[in-house]
């Protein structure tokens, strides 16, 4: 299957979804080349970025279930 490369981008405002999003990382990461996070304490949020090489369908279906998440905005941007 094609392979794109993907930047998943999302800023966290709710602390108390950060174990689910790092289990939602911890599942896939064999597609995770990379990650950054940086907080924002300022504004009470952490910004962070995932870059993956995965096919588009296991890419969506990522952003999907961050999107479910309480207090977590997240975009995509494919190259």
């Amino acid at each position: 299957m094609e392979t794109r490369i993907a930047v998943v981008s999302m800023t966290v405002k709710n602390f108390e979804s950060v174990q689910e999003l790092n289990g939602i990382f911890h599942e896939y990461g064999k597609y995770i080349m990379g990650r950054l996070g940086l907080p924002y304490t300022e504004k009470n949020l952490n910004i962070i970025s995932v870059v993956m090489d995965a096919p588009q369908d296991v890419v969506n279906t990522l952003s999907g279930k961050i999107g479910q998440l309480d207090g977590v905005n997240s975009k995509v941007t494919y190259f």
